[in-house]
């Protein structure tokens, strides 16, 4: 009896020293197992046991998705493109097109939001500031008007006076003579008749700048009396164009001798003695205009043909052969206008010779 108790101790000693077994136990070695492991806890039903079901029971079937009342934008863009998928036509049949007005209407639409959504103050505000730049432009173009007229003192000389604006005429048109290069640096003179005291002329001295006139630069004297000192030789020119121009505008007249570059070098052809106007700005202002040579001509012979020419000319403009223009006028601003027209018509037939034209 010993040895049996003790050879039973020992079979249940070696099976604890074996471990746990790694699986059910079966009946059969070769075979799968007939039932469920034996580890199944007690009185829990087959179908219940996770990842079985009865052998009878049919396969496990995936239960459908609960609906998702708001989609993911992702979701929506996959729904969208699935119903253009769908709604492409086949490829016997074409798309109807959309009229081309349609982008029109859109890009008008867009247009429209956007000025609506544009502030009324930022209108203000862009309107507040193109009133400001115009006043800031009308306040620049005054204060140029101020420079180029600044205020002059007369002059008062020996039984007259010459007023005040008279010698801002002066000053005001030697500048524009100058900027507009009918004359330069100290060349070219200008003279007036007064309109206060008869016969009474004013004429700026010898070798003074027309850019850069003032008071000292304006010499009075008398017609048919002595040159006044500092005047030059041109006095008696000037004086002799006055009086025939002042009996064609009743005792007004004014006179500018400018070395114009077109109309004097156009002048210096010796076969050349008229100058006529080729276009067609110039034929309505001049039907020609003379040339006079001082060259090889006594003092008074050269005087009367400026006179007659002057005549010729329809008392506008004349011509001294490689010395200038003498443009008269009732005032200052029409000797320069006809001044400037002669000199831009003979401006254009240099051009045309130049460029072998016929005209």
């Amino acid at each position: 009896m010993a040895r049996d108790d003790d050879s039973t101790d020992g079979a249940e000693k070696k099976e604890g020293k074996k471990g746990p077994p790694s699986g059910p136990p079966s009946s059969s070695p070769k075979g799968p197992p007939s039932g469920p492991p034996s580890g199944m806890p007690m009185g829990m039903p087959i179908g219940m046991f996770p990842g079985m079901s009865p052998p009878s029971s049919a396969p496990p079937q995936r239960s459908p998705s609960p609906q998702v009342t708001e989609a993911e934008p992702s979701e929506v863009a996959e729904e969208k493109l699935e119903q253009e998928v769908d709604e492409k036509p086949s490829d016997g049949e074409t798309e109807p097109t959309e009229p081309s007005n349609i982008q029109y209407d859109a890009m008008g639409e867009m247009i429209g939001k956007a000025t609506a959504q544009t502030p009324m103050s930022e209108v203000d505000a862009l309107r507040h500031e193109n009133e400001s730049l115009r006043s800031a432009v009308v306040g620049a173009t005054g204060i140029i008007e101020e420079m180029d007229t600044q205020p002059m003192p007369p002059i008062v000389g020996d039984g007259f006076i010459v007023p005040a604006h008279v010698v801002g005429d002066f000053v005001r048109i030697g500048r524009q003579l100058q900027r507009e290069g009918l004359s330069h640096a100290t060349s070219g003179s200008i003279s007036m008749l007064s309109l206060d005291e008869p016969n009474l002329v004013h004429m700026t001295q010898q070798g003074a700048s027309l850019g850069q006139l003032d008071e000292r630069c304006i010499i009075s004297g008398r017609l048919g009396e002595q040159a006044p000192p500092g005047v030059g030789d041109s006095w008696r020119i000037h004086t002799i164009l006055l009086a025939v121009t002042s009996l064609k505008h009743n005792g007004r007249a004014a006179c500018a001798h400018l070395p114009a570059p077109y109309s004097t070098a156009m002048s210096l052809e010796q076969d050349l003695f008229v100058l006529r106007p080729v276009d067609s700005a110039g034929k309505e202002r001049f039907d020609s205009v003379i040339i006079v040579d001082s060259d090889d001509v006594a003092e008074d012979d050269f005087l009367r043909q400026l006179s007659e020419g002057l005549q010729q000319s329809n008392c506008k403009a004349i011509v001294v052969r490689g010395g200038g223009i003498y443009a008269v006028g009732a005032d200052f601003n029409e000797a320069w206008d006809n001044a400037a027209a002669i000199e831009h018509s003979m401006k254009i037939s240099y051009l045309i010779r130049l460029a072998n034209i016929d005209d």
